[in-house]
């Protein structure tokens, strides 16, 4: 018998391992294929995530928006506390001065008043 002619027993048997092999492949094709997600599932997931990313772009813009609200205040708290500040140094600075001047105006009219008699 010539070697490219298989008997009916090797014939079987390839036979046999050819749908093992197929099976194989079929089982590991519908394991692949129980891991997808159905059209209406994806559908669903995508609309929920796009939700759910308008909320959170809603919220984060909430949050930018109370910041630059709070950097507002803080920016006026700080002008408004300088101009506190300044006020108070100038209130205290008439205060000393005001007094030399009195008394230096008091010394100018008892020495008037001495020098006039």
């Amino acid at each position: 018998m010539p070697d490219d002619q298989l008997s009916v027993g090797e014939l079987g048997r390839t036979v046999d391992a050819m749908r093992r092999e197929f099976r194989d492949g079929m089982a590991g094709l519908n394991s692949r294929l129980d891991r997808l997600v159905s059209a209406e599932v994806y559908t669903l997931q995508s609309a929920h995530t796009d939700q759910r990313i308008a909320a959170l772009s809603q919220e984060l813009q909430k949050e930018i928006s109370a910041r630059e609200a709070i950097e507002a205040a803080f920016e006026k708290y700080q002008l408004d506390e300088r101009d506190r500040r300044e006020k108070d140094r100038q209130a205290r600075l008439y205060q000393a001065i005001v007094p030399v001047l009195m008394g230096l105006l008091a010394a100018a009219i008892a020495i008037w008043a001495v020098v006039a008699k």
